[in-house]
């Protein structure tokens, strides 16, 4: 037998893979609710494959994501709220990113560490330039980026404490998950998300959704060529800044320290190495996935902080979820 840890390394492509079928095709949501299903009703009723469905069902039961029992198989009640679609927590799309994304770019490693990034990347174009590059590549990740962090925004905003803030600035916002967040929790905001031009249709079907109105508006741009951010007393950046280096972060953390109004703050909002930078796990991995999706990288609280105190920022404090998404608050005298 393998040791626990290298066995875990070994099959963790088929973990991830057998997640993602069992998400696409509907085997995890037809299991919500039910005590016990043979894989044959499951086959049956999801018109797919038996024996196919079977070996995927035996693999996804030796990996505890599901329970077989003398009934049937099961879905775990922890297991729940994280493959349910209807959940705010759901990972699919996330997955999906993993399996389509991610896991493209994973071979480029290889040059990496024989060449250097910057070496093998001379040539390509930025790294949301390829994201952006469709409708439906840019669907794909906003849709991601929503399920990656909608539910934790909650929190989130909770522990900001936005009950002083009158407009926030969600920088790279995306779909708006934070922003929607914080106007769910605070009806006294108004919220404007500034993302690059071809987010608006995306932001805009998620305000006419939540009905939202004018509470949150949208300005296209690029805050890496643009010289100014939009005016407010608040502005978040949700995994924005582990996208990029420390010197790009200085420059955005300046520009925002530049709009924001005296009293202000900023919300970094993003996972946080150990001081150690031996885990989380999530952490680590996520970092070598920074690396080859983007140009940046995962810190700890420690780095950022210090980002926030070159860029003038005071008075900074971290505050923890419970998720794998946490806070750094920093000040404007």
């Amino acid at each position: 037998m393998l040791p626990e840890a290298l066995e875990r390394a070994v099959f963790g492509m088929y973990a991830t893979h057998a997640l993602h079928l069992a998400d696409t095709h509907g085997v995890l949501r037809f299991l919500l609710g039910r005590d016990g299903t043979s894989a044959a009703e499951m086959a049956a009723a999801l018109d797919l494959d038996e024996e196919t469905l079977t070996r995927l069902l035996i693999a996804l039961d030796a990996l505890a994501l599901v329970e077989s029992t003398p009934s049937g198989y099961r879905l775990p009640d922890s297991m729940a709220p994280f493959v349910d679609p209807a959940s705010p927590r759901h990972i699919g799309g996330f997955v999906h990113h993993l399996v389509h994304g991610a896991a493209a770019r994973m071979p480029v490693l290889d040059d990496y560490l024989r060449r250097g990034k910057a070496a093998v990347d001379a040539a390509l174009p930025p790294p949301f330039d390829t994201i952006y590059a469709t409708e439906q590549s840019t669907a794909a990740f906003l849709h991601a980026m929503w399920q990656l962090s909608f539910s934790v925004s909650g929190e989130l905003a909770a522990l900001a404490g936005l009950e002083e803030t009158t407009h926030l600035i969600d920088v790279g916002g995306a779909g708006g998950a934070f922003a929607v967040a914080a106007l769910e929790r605070a009806p006294h905001l108004r919220a404007t998300v500034y993302d690059l031009p071809q987010v608006e249709p995306h932001l805009a079907a998620t305000v006419a959704e939540r009905g939202l109105g004018e509470r949150l508006g949208f300005v296209a741009g690029d805050f890496l060529r643009d010289d100014q951010l939009p005016a407010g007393d608040c502005f978040a950046f949700g995994y924005i800044l582990s996208d990029w280096t420390d010197e790009t972060c200085l420059a955005l953390l300046s520009k925002a320290y530049r709009a924001c109004s005296p009293g202000g703050r900023v919300l970094v909002m993003e996972r946080l190495f150990d001081e150690d930078r031996r885990g989380p796990l999530a952490t680590a991995v996520m970092n070598l996935s920074m690396h080859v999706e983007t140009q940046g990288r995962h810190r700890t609280a420690t780095e950022y902080t210090g980002l926030l105190a070159r860029a003038g920022w005071t008075d900074s404090r971290v505050a923890r979820s419970s998720q794998d998404k946490h806070l750094v608050v920093a000040h404007k005298p």
